[in-house]
């Protein structure tokens, strides 16, 4: 009798745990190598670091920066309005983070990290 409640026990309580871990798992799928750009330095958001650059026919596009390394961060205050307007040489780095929801369903995020940052 105690082996049937211990197996009803178990199977009860077992998928909890499943499920708990597939949504705390991030997997990084892709990391590129680093990638040089030109671009004017555009302001914070709470969701990251924008700059405006130009593709080679002279049309705007937006880059947003998740992350900045500690070195970058400590030499240019990106978070102030004080650089909004300069012109930069941009080295970063991009990953594509892959997460299970609870349904088990995979999202992915893409995360921009400024590696180094030159004034132009």
């Amino acid at each position: 009798m105690k082996t049937i409640y211990f197996l009803i026990t178990v199977f009860f309580i077992a998928p909890l745990f499943s499920f708990t871990t597939l949504k705390t798992n991030p997997i990084i799928l892709v990391t590129q190598d680093t990638i040089t750009v030109e671009a004017t330095f555009d302001g914070h958001e709470d969701y990251g670091y924008n700059f405006i650059a130009k593709h080679s026919d002279d049309e705007e596009y937006t880059l947003t920066f998740q992350k900045v390394i500690e070195a970058v961060s400590n030499e240019f205050d990106l978070k102030s309005d004080v650089l909004i307007g300069t012109k930069f040489k941009i080295t970063y780095k991009t990953e594509i983070i892959v997460t299970k929801d609870a349904d088990g369903y995979e999202d992915e995020n893409i995360v921009n990290t400024i590696t180094k940052l030159e004034k132009i």
